[in-house]
């Protein structure tokens, strides 16, 4: 909770006001206040300024794995050899990450 340093401070009375039934109330009354919005839904209705990207077509190169790489068989995914930590029973190599 943070805290205004440079606000002043309430004298004797002001806090015998607060009282915890009183704080109660409070936090009650301004609970049932709030509406509740659905985040998906408020997301399909927010649009960015010029995001329309339903007409873009996108080009991806592709690049063969390389002889000093390899494909985990855990991950899937293409590594380095450096990154390679063993080969399994299988005989089929295992990345640093997958064998943590």
């Amino acid at each position: 909770m943070a805290t205004d340093y440079d606000a002043p401070r309430k004298n004797e009375d002001e806090v015998a006001e607060d009282s915890i039934e009183e704080l109660k109330s409070r936090r009650n009354d301004a609970g049932s206040s709030e509406i509740e919005e659905d985040e998906n839904e408020a997301a399909e209705n927010f649009e960015l300024p010029g995001a329309d990207l339903s007409k873009e077509e996108l080009t991806v190169h592709v690049v063969p794995r390389q002889d000093d790489e390899f494909t985990c068989s855990q991950c899937f995914l293409v590594h380095h050899a450096s990154q390679l930590d063993h080969v399994d029973e299988n005989g089929a190599p295992v990345c640093t990450e997958c064998a943590l």
